[in-house]
């Protein structure tokens, strides 16, 4: 486990368990803050989770330990030298400078997370052979939708994006699915609207495939998608920075274009096109 990020080695070793949403809290947490996870206290924890230290406690145990002190002692175990930032230098940084060092960080994860393609491969196949392919993103995640939904249908022949909520979601889930999908793209950040988990259940009731970017493996839709690939959202400023979901989603269409055989040509075709539109200022 030490040839992987800190991210990536705590989310194997939550992976398969059962935990309850007071331990996914805390699982959360602790990836979130992955390069300092072992050297938290419980009590640090508890605080960072908004948990009680007894619950930090039944975690670990949860995860197949004697206690916090044995779990905190396996992570220093497998941590990679130098782990451990230098706290004076990330005191003397503004909050706009940590703000962006949160997200480089996130980008580290993320590409670590990236060292196995399969998942990324797997979705991108599953989003190509859907027609039409339904992507979901509602508030915080619209843009995430719309940003996804307006590069995908350059390369894919039906695209239908769903970023406003209300009754007629479940309608265009119907729709599309009667038209032929079969898979859902989601795009899903904090704070986890109740309707987008109402409506990634839904589509899985009628049989479309759920894949979903989501800011945690232990996310609210996690329990509704076939396949979920975590990106860290930024939390250091009033409102949630995105920048690791917004790269995953664009690997996503590149993998999707290697499942799009005529996706190159659709590019030169809208291409050319809109060079003789003049539609760009060069």
């Amino acid at each position: 486990m030490s040839g992987s990020s800190p991210a990536a080695r705590l989310q194997r070793l939550f992976e398969g368990q059962r935990l309850t949403p007071t331990q996914r809290r805390i699982a959360h947490s602790m990836v979130r803050r992955a390069a300092d996870a072992p050297f938290l206290s419980s009590v640090e924890l508890a605080e960072l989770a908004g948990v009680s230290q007894p619950s930090v406690t039944r975690f670990a145990v949860a995860l197949g330990f004697d206690g916090y002190p044995a779990l905190r002692r396996h992570l220093r175990e497998v941590a990679p030298d130098g782990a451990a930032g230098s706290p004076g230098a990330e005191e003397s940084l503004n909050e706009y400078q940590q703000a962006v060092r949160a997200e480089i960080e996130n980008l580290r994860q993320l590409s670590g997370l990236l060292a196995d393609p399969a998942p990324v491969e797997r979705a991108g196949r599953l989003l190509a052979a859907s027609r039409p392919l339904l992507v979901l993103g509602l508030r915080a995640a619209s843009s995430q939708a719309r940003g996804f939904g307006y590069f995908a249908a350059k390369v894919h022949p039906d695209v239908r994006v769903l970023d406003e909520g209300g009754s007629m979601l479940h309608d265009r889930v119907d729709a599309a699915r009667r038209a032929g999908a079969s898979a859902l793209m989601c795009f899903a950040l904090p704070r986890h609207p109740r309707e987008a988990v109402d409506a990634l259940a839904y589509a899985r009731e009628q049989g479309l495939t759920v894949v979903t970017v989501a800011d945690s493996a232990f996310a609210p839709v996690a329990a509704h998608s076939d396949l979920l690939i975590p990106a860290a959202v930024g939390t250091g400023l009033a409102f949630d920075t995105a920048c690791a979901p917004m790269l995953l989603g664009r690997a996503l269409l590149e993998a999707m274009c290697d499942g799009l055989p005529e996706a190159q040509a659709r590019l030169e075709e809208f291409d050319a096109r809109a060079a003789a539109r003049g539609l760009f200022v060069e």
